[in-house]
């Protein structure tokens, strides 16, 4: 295993097998904070800065007042 790391919010981890890669979204759970992508043995774990956190929020409540508005039921993937 190979370990790069180009900027504080990103970590790329290379020669990781589909199995690894398998046990740590195990380990890490639905609820995880950081997002991870795996391409043919590269994984890359980053972690989301705050101001997208904060662009996050901003589009998840216009979002829900808008089908409040309309009456829409809206069903978000976070539990």
């Amino acid at each position: 295993m190979t370990i790069a790391q180009n900027r504080a919010d990103r970590v790329m981890l290379y020669n990781i097998s589909w199995q690894q890669f398998e046990n740590l979204l195990q380990d890490l759970g639905e609820s995880r904070a950081a997002r991870v992508a795996y391409d043919d043995g590269t994984l890359e774990i980053m972690t989301p800065l705050p101001e997208h956190e904060y662009y996050k929020k901003v589009i998840s409540t216009a979002v829900e007042d808008i089908a409040e508005e309309l009456n829409i039921v809206v069903l978000g993937l976070e539990v």
